[in-house]
């Protein structure tokens, strides 16, 4: 998602197009970009999907369970936030007023994805955008990154990255890597993303589940947008 931002942060247009029709190219071809390197690399190496936690155990289960944990990521997103904020004002490093500031003139640059007047005014593209974009191309294909790379650190270095307290250190590089591959959205955002990317490793490595990453991934992306939709026309604009 971060390579579809960097293709139009200097115009500010939605990288996923302005109707469903485009969408749907994009996404294509961003599975296409996507599934052809990682494919023949898993070919490759052999990885099997044990390796990449693609065992199913229950969709019910896991279904409830990464809905769960998605209510619980944006929850402790919100708190993280509201400490951060409250530790700068009390210690005197940052004002109400200059947080205000900071967050208005570095607010994600979502613009640069998806298109926010059709995710509001446009049924298809925004159903396309909760469900398709929400547990494909960013769940599914996100989440299958993070496994592959996860795998990839664990058995290239397996004295650092390989067992125990190593694979949440793996968590920890790959979500620095998932923040920044949303540079091109802001400061924001890649913190944002950083934090999250480390709660979607460590729910993956704790249950040794890539699906439930991805529900909890599809969940919080789609409960993003059927939020940007809502309140489309009280975000401030873009600087």
């Amino acid at each position: 998602m971060g390579l579809l931002g960097a293709s139009r942060h200097a115009t500010h247009q939605a990288a996923l197009s302005g109707d469903w029709q485009g969408l749907l190219k994009r996404c294509a071809v961003e599975i296409v970009i996507f599934g052809l390197p990682v494919g023949i690399g898993l070919w490759i190496s052999r990885t099997t999907r044990d390796d990449l936690m693609l065992r199913c155990r229950g969709w019910l289960r896991l279904v409830a369970l990464g809905t769960a944990y998605s209510i619980a990521i944006r929850l402790a997103l919100a708190v993280f936030l509201t400490v951060l904020c409250t530790a700068l004002i009390v210690s005197h490093l940052a004002t109400p007023a200059t947080l205000q500031t900071f967050a208005q003139a570095n607010r994600p640059e979502i613009e640069t994805v998806v298109n926010v007047q059709a995710l509001k005014h446009d049924r298809v593209y925004f159903w396309l955008t909760v469900t398709f974009v929400s547990f494909v191309v960013a769940g599914l294909r996100e989440e299958l990154w993070r496994a592959a790379s996860l795998t990839a650190l664990g058995k290239l270095w397996p004295g650092w990255f390989g067992a125990g307290k190593g694979r949440y250190a793996a968590v920890l590089v790959t979500s620095c890597l998932f923040g920044l591959g949303h540079l091109p959205q802001g400061v924001l955002a890649i913190g944002a993303t950083t934090l999250i990317g480390i709660a979607l490793g460590g729910i993956m490595i704790s249950h040794r589940s890539t699906w439930l990453a991805v529900i909890a991934h599809g969940m919080f992306d789609a409960t993003s947008f059927v939020l940007i939709a809502a309140f489309v026309d009280k975000m401030p604009p873009m600087p």
